[in-house]
């Protein structure tokens, strides 16, 4: 196969955005709801956006088809202010992951999801993403029951708006130096965490920031 000639465009890079959550329990359905309102916006060739809800490991499966980037959508747990929108890196996790074993296929979090897209890697030599970004929101009730909170409801449109700058939905070419922005500035804050934050998001993340 011959060389791309010189100055030819780029390929579209394949993206994947996934709306991650249970929409019958509350805030939990911030992923879905983003996802579904992202539906509204045009998006650059090579973003595909589905709605995944409690569907954990086929998400885990469908990560393992060439995307160059997957964004996972969720409500995440850090100890903020509810409906704080949190961009975490969880390419590469400063802590190792839980085991497989221990997944619930019914109640994945984006860090279930990863652990398992790990052990379905290396067992299929499946090629993983390239990068894997969360974008989550802080959570005021989780409890059973349809609708958001109104804190993280108004966080909806905040993080549509991040996504589709992560994307390069407005400019093509500053999109990874719009998350290479958020994931540098977040590394130095790291250490202000709250360590009483959710477990499973303190697995999966490198860095976070607040919006």
């Amino acid at each position: 196969m011959s060389a791309p000639a010189a100055g030819a465009a780029r390929p579209p890079e394949k993206t994947l955005i996934a709306g991650v959550g249970n929409i019958f329990l509350g805030d939990d359905g911030f992923g879905v709801e983003a996802v579904r309102r992202l539906g509204a916006h045009p998006l650059p060739d090579g973003v595909e956006i589905v709605d995944t809800g409690v569907r954990g490991v086929h998400l885990a499966y469908q990560m393992l088809d060439g995307y160059d980037m997957v964004l996972l959508v969720d409500a995440t747990a850090r100890g903020a202010e509810p409906g704080t929108v949190h961009l975490l890196d969880a390419t590469e996790p400063a802590t190792p992951r839980p085991r497989a074993a221990a997944l619930d296929a019914h109640h994945m979090t984006p860090d279930a999801v990863l652990a398992l897209l790990d052990t379905l890697s290396a067992g299929t030599g499946g090629r993983p993403p390239r990068r894997v970004l969360v974008v989550g929101c802080e959570p005021a009730d989780t409890a059973e029951g349809i609708g958001l909170s109104d804190p993280v409801e108004a966080a909806v449109d905040e993080a549509v708006e991040l996504i589709l700058r992560l994307v390069g939905a407005d400019a093509p070419a500053e999109a990874e130096a719009e998350a290479d922005a958020y994931t540098d500035v977040a590394g130095e804050t790291d250490a202000d965490a709250d360590t009483d934050a959710d477990t499973d998001a303190d697995t999966t993340e490198r860095s976070t920031t607040p919006c």
